[in-house]
């Protein structure tokens, strides 16, 4: 659900009951959904210097949310007059009436949103999912007039950023979907001792040339150890090398899962195409 506002409707709005610093006001209004009505309206009093009069109007103002246009209706009903707050008004009826008939049930206009940043000038948004609205919100952002300059010319722009980890973690923690590995390695290179590891790094780059992801053991530990650290981390393949007496080296892969081992060229061997990459996938349902 995206939930729209507009920066001119709300600064008129202040302006109009005297509330000249809209910023202000708009970084406390930002904070209702965290810290409640209550607390904003104390904190407008405190940090803005407005009356409990303006405190409660601008949070009417915040109270109100619609699926159409019909926002427009409900903001002069407050009685409040101000050039800037009608052409915000007019700005917000464009976006939520096309967006309602395009997009009908998708977009609110929510004149709580405030977006505390004070660059935003025109259209601000936030997006929250239907069923997580606990998370807060996941794509926020809004449209600015003068944020990129060349010194002589101003350039608009629409910006948003999007909370990948909050999403991420809402996924994984409610098992909306499972990785087959927990790491995109899918070999792991082990180490013989202390001086083979500059060796191990050659292998590691000639399989990464490939789009092999590949990781170096950290250590030469014993090979049952460096095994066991793959198993932990789902790595499907250990590759081994050896030098031998004549200086020849000879190379293997060993698929943990199975057990086989096999001669191995680090230019060529391939993975199965299904191991080589983690893949994301829905956990069954009964």
């Amino acid at each position: 659900m995206l939930r729209v506002n507009n920066r001119k409707l709300a600064e008129g709005f202040y302006r109009g009951i005297g509330l000249d610093d809209a910023p202000a006001v708009l970084r406390e209004i930002d904070k209702l959904e965290k810290i409640g009505r209550d607390a904003v309206i104390a904190n407008l009093q405190a940090n803005v210097g407005a009356t409990a009069k303006q405190a409660a109007s601008a949070l009417d103002l915040a109270s109100i949310r619609t699926e159409d246009t019909s926002f427009v209706e409900q903001v002069r009903a407050l009685g409040v007059s101000n050039d800037l707050l009608e052409e915000g008004l007019t700005e917000l009826a464009e976006v939520v009436g096309e967006a309602a008939r395009r997009a009908p049930g998708k977009v609110n206009a929510d004149l709580s949103i405030a977006r505390g940043l004070d660059y935003y000038t025109g259209t601000v948004y936030e997006t929250v999912l239907v069923g997580h609205e606990q998370l807060g919100s996941v794509c926020s952002g809004g449209r600015y007039e003068s944020l990129a300059t060349t010194g002589k010319k101003n350039f608009p722009g629409v910006g948003l950023s999007i909370g990948v980890t909050r999403l991420v973690t809402r996924i994984l923690s409610q098992n909306m979907a499972k990785a087959s590995r927990a790491v995109p390695s899918a070999v792991l290179v082990a180490l013989n001792d202390d001086e083979s590891w500059s060796a191990a790094q050659d292998v590691a780059g000639q399989l990464r040339a490939r789009g092999i992801a590949t990781e170096v053991a950290a250590s030469p530990q014993k090979f049952g150890k460096q095994i066991r650290y793959a198993e932990r981390r789902g790595i499907p393949f250990v590759w081994f090398s050896t030098v031998r007496e004549d200086g020849t080296v000879t190379h293997e892969v060993k698929d943990i899962r199975s057990g086989e081992q096999v001669t191995a060229d680090p230019t060529a061997w391939q993975p199965p195409h299904e191991d080589l990459h983690p893949t994301v996938e829905a956990p069954e349902t009964a």
